[in-house]
Formats: C-alpha cells, sequence, structure tokens
C-alpha cells in the first residue's frame, strides 16, 4: 500500500515577507509541514553584517516572533515547520527556539542542520577572504531530523527546494537514487519556494484574476514524484497552469536544474489543470547531481549612495548637462565610480507638475566611505541656489552605506561536512552522493513548424505572451510563455536573442542564451553581467531585473494577426 499523499505548505518567500501568513495557512486547512523560505544572496549579506555587530545574531529574528505567536497551534494541529531562517546561525535559532517552547509550555523537539558555513575554511578552499561563505546543502539532512522525530527543523543555507525535497524523502522513504520521485519533489520545491509569485502574486495576467491578497501555495506529493499545487480554500489569488508556469520559470536557467541530490530535468515538466485551484505537476525526470555544491560568496565591495535631482519643464538636457558639470567640479576626490541617469519621465504642456518632471539619478561608489557620504552629498545640497531653474532633490543629504558583493563558487561536495543535529543532540553526518554526473547543457530543443504567413498587427508583446524576470547575482534571466500552440510556433521562431537585444537595447553588448521549453510553450533568456556585480552593488534602478520581462512585454513587435484573434475570441 503506497503511502499517503503529503502536504506541503509554505509561508514566506524571502525575510520580510507577510508576517500573518504564517498563522493564515496553519489555519486555513489541513497540512503535515509547512515551509519557510527565508534566504537569498542579498540576505546573506545582510544577516552577516549583523552578525559582525553580534555573534550571537545571524538568523531570520521574524521566524521567531512568528511561533511566539503560532507554535501551540502548530503543536496543535500536529503541522511539523521546516525552515531555513537559521541563516549564517541555524544552532543559536534552534536553542532559541527551544528555549520559547520552554517558556510556552510546549512539548516541542527541535533540530537543525548546519555545516555549509566555509568560512573558516574559505581561504584553505580557494574562495578567498569573504564575509560569508556558505554552501547549498540538500536534503538528507532535514530527512535525518524527521526521522528522528523533529518538529521543527532549522536549517542554514540549504537550497530552497530541499525544504520540500527532505519531508518527501522522509514520507515516502525515497532511497538516495529515486532520481525521478527526488526531481519531482524538487520541481515542487521551486514552485513553492517563492510563495504567493505560485498564487499570482507578480503574475503578468494580473487582471484576469483577484491579486489584491493571494493566498499561500501548497503542494499535495505522491510517493511517484508527481504533485499537485494547489491553495487553501477560500483565500486569494488563483492556481493555474499560467501561475504556476510562471514560478517554474523564474530565476532559472535550462533544461537541467541542479541540485545537491539531485538535477531535474525541466524539459520533462508536464502541467495539467486537475480542477480549481488545481494544477497537477508530472513527467519529472530526475539524474544523478553534479559532483560539486555551489557556494554563495558575499564580500563588502566598498561603499555607495546616490541622490536624484528634479528637472521641469523645459530645456531638460541642458539642466542635466549644467548640473552634472557642477556637482563632478564640486567634488574634492572623485569617487571612484560615478553613474548617471537621465529618465525622462516628462511630458511636454504636461496638466500637472509631476507629468512635466524627469529625473537625473546619479550613484556613486568608492572603497572609501568619506568620498561618498557627506563629500558626495554635501555637495549636491550646496547647489541648490546656484544651478538649474526650479532645483530640487528627492532626498536630504545622506550618508554613505556599504554595498555587497554576490559571488558564486563551486567545490567538492566531498569537502561539505554536512550535519543534522538531532533534537536529543546526536550529530549524524550525512554523506554526498555517490553518485554524480558533471552538469552539461542538453541539446537544443527543435523549433516547431513555422508559423503560418499572413497579415501582421504591431502590438505590445505582452498582448500574447507572459513572463517573469529575476536574478542570480549579476545574471538576470526571463522567463517568456504563450497560452496557444500557434502563439508558440510565433514566439519561438520570432523572439531570437539577437531581438531580444533590439528590444532591449540595455543587453545589446551582453552575453545572451536563450532555452526552449516546448512542453511548456515557454522559453528562458539567461543574460550574464545585466546586473553587475549582484543586487547590493548594482546601479541599475531595477537592481534584481523583476521587472524586466514587463519592460519587454510593453516593447511593440508584429504579431500575426490569426494569433491576436486568437486571444480576443
Amino acid at each position: 500500500m503506497s503511502p499517503s499523499p503529503l502536504r506541503i505548505g509554505n509561508a514566506s518567500g524571502f525575510y520580510g515577507d507577510r508576517f500573518s501568513a504564517f498563522r493564515e495557512m496553519l489555519e486555513g486547512g489541513a497540512l503535515d509541514v509547512l515551509t519557510g523560505d527565508y534566504l537569498a544572496e542579498l540576505t546573506m549579506l545582510i544577516l552577516g553584517r549583523d552578525r559582525m555587530k553580534d555573534p550571537t545574531a545571524g538568523y531570520a529574528r521574524t521566524f521567531l516572533r512568528q511561533m511566539e505567536q503560532c507554535l501551540a497551534l502548530a503543536v496543535e494541529k500536529r503541522v511539523r515547520i521546516v525552515t531555513n531562517a537559521g541563516g549564517l546561525n541555524p544552532a543559536g535559532l534552534a536553542a532559541a527556539l527551544r528555549a520559547l517552547a520552554t517558556r510556552l509550555g510546549l512539548p516541542v523537539r527541535v533540530a537543525h542542520v548546519e555545516g555549509d558555513e566555509l568560512l573558516a575554511r574559505a581561504g584553505a578552499l580557494g574562495l578567498g577572504s569573504p564575509l560569508t561563505a556558505n554552501a547549498y546543502l540538500g536534503a538528507w539532512g532535514i530527512a535525518e531530523c524527521l526521522r528522528a522525530g523533529a518538529d521543527i527543523v532549522v536549517t542554514g543555507r540549504v537550497t530552497d527546494a530541499s525544504l520540500v525535497v527532505g519531508p518527501a524523502a522522509a514520507h515516502f522513504g525515497w532511497g538516495r537514487e529515486d532520481w525521478d520521485g527526488l526531481a519531482g519533489a524538487m520541481v515542487a520545491g521551486h514552485v513553492l519556494e517563492c510563495g504567493a509569485q505560485a498564487t499570482g502574486g507578480n503574475y503578468a495576467f494580473f487582471t484576469e484574476l483577484d491579486a489584491r491578497r493571494p493566498g499561500f501555495p501548497l503542494a499535495e506529493l505522491y510517493a511517484d514524484g508527481s504533485s499537485v499545487i494547489t491553495k487553501h480554500a477560500g483565500t486569494g489569488g488563483a492556481v493555474s497552469v499560467d501561475t504556476v508556469l510562471a514560478q517554474l520559470l523564474y530565476e532559472v536557467g535550462g533544461a537541467r536544474y541542479a541540485g545537491p541530490d539531485v538535477t531535474a530535468r525541466f524539459d520533462s515538466v508536464e502541467l495539467a489543470e486537475a480542477g480549481k485551484d488545481r494544477v497537477r505537476i508530472c513527467g519529472v525526470r530526475g539524474e544523478p547531481p553534479p559532483p560539486t555544491l555551489k557556494v554563495c560568496l558575499n564580500r563588502l565591495g566598498g561603499f555607495r549612495n546616490e541622490t536624484t535631482f528634479v528637472l521641469v519643464g523645459l530645456d531638460i538636457e541642458a539642466k542635466a548637462r549644467l548640473v552634472r558639470e557642477q556637482l563632478e567640479a564640486a567634488l574634492p576626490t572623485p569617487p571612484r565610480e560615478l553613474r548617471w541617469t537621465l529618465v525622462r519621465t516628462d511630458r511636454e504642456d504636461a496638466p500637472t507638475e509631476e507629468q512635466a518632471a524627469a529625473f537625473l539619478r546619479v550613484v556613486a561608489k568608492d572603497p572609501d566611505e568619506k568620498r561618498v557620504g557627506r563629500a558626495f552629498s554635501g555637495a549636491a545640497i550646496e547647489l541648490a541656489l546656484a544651478s538649474y531653474p526650479g532645483f530640487t532633490l528627492t532626498t536630504p543629504p545622506t550618508d554613505g552605506m556599504p554595498y555587497g558583493v554576490y559571488t558564486p563558487a563551486y567545490v567538492d561536495a566531498a569537502l561539505v561536512e554536512h550535519v543534522a543535529v538531532l533534537p536529543d543532540g546526536t550529530r549524524v553526518a550525512i554523506a554526498p552522493a555517490a553518485r554524480t554526473l558533471a552538469l552539461a547543457e542538453v541539446a537544443p530543443a527543435p523549433l516547431p513548424a513555422p508559423p503560418s504567413p499572413g497579415p501582421v498587427r504591431r502590438v505590445p508583446l505582452g498582448r500574447i505572451a507572459a513572463a517573469r524576470s529575476g536574478d542570480k547575482g549579476g545574471t538576470a534571466n526571463i522567463g517568456l510563455w504563450v497560452r496557444t500552440d500557434a502563439a508558440w510556433r510565433w514566439l519561438a521562431h520570432t523572439l531570437t536573442p539577437e531581438r531580444l537585444r533590439a528590444l532591449l537595447p540595455e543587453v545589446q553588448s551582453l552575453p545572451v542564451e536563450r532555452h526552449l521549453f516546448p512542453q511548456l510553450r515557454g522559453l528562458n533568456f539567461v543574460i550574464d553581467g545585466l546586473l553587475g556585480e549582484g543586487v547590493s552593488s548594482s546601479t541599475r534602478f531595477d537592481p534584481q531585473g523583476k521587472a524586466l520581462g514587463e519592460w519587454l512585454r510593453a516593447r511593440h513587435v508584429d504579431v500575426p494577426e490569426a494569433i491576436l484573434s486568437d486571444v480576443t475570441a
């Protein structure tokens, strides 16, 4: 007799997500496991700076406050909790949770996973001298803790999907080489990891649903690795093939999606509606994981500051030129980098002052805090009565702020000490995968038949295509998909890397990869270097590339009339 389905929910997609989500998920319906994802590359930098000030810090304190409100409810409903909120100090968060449980009089067994922290060995491993250095661990430490009876499992830097793969492996009794089951759970975990992004949050076709307060997602996982993505009844948003596909293509690369325990083949994923707010994921194939683990490195890159001049009315270009010359001449020692951007939001003969305004933004970066502190922002303020007419700024003078640089690295998995610390304190070493497979590109998927010739109309790409974009360090990705076979034939033949560069001039000089996913009628662009040295360092106004897909959807292209007729039918 096969085990019953496992219901795993998610209540956090980042550090700062909806505080009430844990209670909403616990009260909203049946669950076996509730996960919370708090970590991103930038979060590790933030926690690293916290730890510099206080060695006992380094974990997501928000989670501890959430448990103060919800732990009794989780115990009452017998819902186990798995979270990476441990950040840089999973042992510290585990101890704080035990103290909380004692204070609340609750019989809670807490375990944690450690070993991702490589900072002490960074030099020996050839990783330099970073502020933080954390390997992405997999699911088997989590599974070991759950098999030992843990009610809460706290981890540091594990892959986001491992929060789902670990409970699934423990529940279904999967072995280390049950590749397809592990890969299916990995795909479900990828869909859940960003919370409401799977239920209508940040969704391109948001006008088709009630997106005001989307609920958080959950997955019903099955022993064969298939799953159904859904949400609690009565919650906002929606779960559809499109909302799931939007998250599936978020922050990914090609057909092979590698993790520490398995490599999932995204070109095998099948999605199908399975009822109201229910989408089945099946057909996922898995392969052995690569022999190396990815490492998140953060270092302090220096200091930065910025200011924005408001330019109103006539002669915008001349005003921008004047204040730029004045500020650069006023700086006693120029910063290492000054990046100017003029944003022409102004309209001719504007009916309001705001509609007559353009914005000149300047970002200063330098290793020396003084060069980008008051010496920079004060110099801008001193121009207030001696510059262009209508001079005004959006912010008062400020001090410089440190910024970080994210770099990915890779180490032999055998060099990382993955350890499960069970509720009774027993330490269990988790061996790396015995069988591995070096990561290699999949042969490009064949193009579909070309679209039929016929009349076209020039419209925004977003009339027929949805998109979601995101970041991995300095790399941005844009996943796009369409809803009909005819639109897919057009998209696959039309939106090439060369066409993308023409539509998005910022991308013209950068390396662009394109990956096709015919089963999903989707494709993914990976753009290397668009975000500079990563989120904290990037000088783009959209440093994480989250709106990049919406910019692309707003660009005008020639679309066959027949495809547009299908959209409006």
